[in-house]
């Protein structure tokens, strides 16, 4: 009897020990695939804020070079290539060398102030763009022609042909757009990388937008007229404005749902609000007048 009965304890035994094993294991793949979908979850939110710091600046910077690049290469085509160069190139050395006084200088600012200022600027920037963006794409405010601009510098260009300073001239003419464009970028590059440390993949993206417009310019050798300047303007409008809201929000303590990835809804948001001005605008009786848009 007690050898039946230890046969059949050890059904029992196994049964157990089977049970627990598979508790065991089943605890184990089930914290493994929690471990997994909140890597999965990091992972996603820290990408996000890269991806989206590098889409624009790259976005904004293309926009600002392929205008640069316009009048550079009316200067070199009409005039030489020699004052062109000299011109951009001392260009490129002020905004490098404003960018290493000004640069170290954001570390010295509190995150969440810094966050505050560059969420307000790139608010104001944005609209700017989206503004103007909206606008064009009405009719109220003429589209930027590359064309236009490049047969406007060189008609310029022409004329001063006979001044004694018309290698000087030229220099300056771009010297001047490569400057005032190039702190646009900076600019950009500094507000949208800045308030998250992600300065390096700003410049990046900055960086690929000059490469390309000087690679397409140097085959083409003629303005990138066919570059659909004003609805990149659009999307980096909306891309400004939402890193604006986001970040102005920061600065002021504001928990976002789902941290970084708050960024997508964000400019989910406000592309649909822009969106229906847009279609609210174009389906009105009135249209506004260029003089009330400018």
């Amino acid at each position: 009897m007690r050898a039946k009965a230890r046969i059949m304890r050890r059904p029992f035994g196994l049964g157990r020990k089977f049970t627990q094993g598979t508790k065991k294991i089943y605890g184990e793949d089930h914290a493994k695939s929690k471990s997994s979908s909140s890597f999965g979850n990091r992972f996603m939110s820290s990408l996000t804020p890269i991806l989206s710091t590098v889409t624009a600046s790259f976005l904004g910077s293309f926009v600002e070079v392929v205008e640069a690049f316009t009048i550079v290469l009316a200067v070199g085509v009409t005039r030489s290539w020699r004052p062109a160069l000299t011109g951009a190139a001392l260009a490129l050395a002020v905004l490098a060398a404003l960018v290493l006084i000004f640069g170290p200088l954001l570390a010295l600012v509190p995150i969440e102030m810094l966050q505050f200022v560059v969420g307000v600027l790139l608010i104001l920037f944005g609209m700017r763009w989206l503004r103007k963006a909206i606008l064009r794409s009405l009719g109220v405010i003429a589209l930027h022609d590359e064309e236009a601009a490049f047969s406007k510098e060189t008609a310029s260009l022409k004329a001063q042909s006979t001044d004694r300073r018309a290698d000087y001239l030229a220099g300056l003419a771009a010297f001047k757009a490569v400057l005032l464009e190039g702190v646009e970028v900076v600019f950009i590059v500094i507000a949208v990388g800045g308030a998250h440390g992600l300065t390096l993949y700003a410049g990046l993206g900055a960086l690929a937008a000059f490469v390309l417009v000087m690679l397409i310019g140097l085959l083409v050798h003629r303005p990138l007229a066919t570059v659909p300047e004003n609805t990149l303007k659009f999307v980096v409008g909306l891309m400004l404005t939402s890193f604006g809201i986001f970040w102005t929000g920061e600065g002021i303590g504001t928990r976002w749902p789902g941290a970084d990835l708050a960024l997508i809804a964000i400019f989910a948001i406000v592309s649909l609000a822009s969106f229906a001005i847009l279609r609210g605008l174009r389906g009105s009786t009135g249209t506004p007048t260029a003089k009330a848009a400018q």
